[in-house]
């Protein structure tokens, strides 16, 4: 799906609830939050290998609805506060690729 259909469909729901005016980038960071938590529960104390046992079994699904509540809230909160998440990632990437190279020189600068 792409993030309008996501914030369509999410407002869709929403609008079905009366729920538009508890939207407000406080509570859509919070209901954030929580939702990453619910996904980590799932992870706690497990190893890799736990993990991806249970990735091949039947709660694969509850880990990917997680992940979709994840995706459906971040992409609310960005259109709520008007950031670009395209270009907002364009920029960190750049931004990542910066440092790391910065930090690939100075490594390479040092006298060891």
């Amino acid at each position: 799906m792409k993030d309008r259909e996501i914030l369509a469909a999410f407002d869709e729901v929403a609008e079905m609830r009366g729920w538009q005016s508890l939207h407000t980038p406080k509570n859509l960071a919070m209901a954030l939050s929580v939702e990453v938590a619910e996904l980590g529960r799932h992870f706690q104390w497990c190893s890799d290998k736990d993990i991806q046992n249970l990735m091949a079994d039947d709660k694969a699904e509850q880990v990917a609805a997680e992940l979709a509540d994840i995706q459906m809230y971040l992409s609310k909160l960005a259109a709520v506060l008007g950031v670009d998440m395209e270009e907002a990632l364009q920029r960190k990437f750049a931004e990542n690729r910066r440092r790391c190279n910065e930090a690939l020189q100075g490594e390479g600068s040092s006298d060891g």
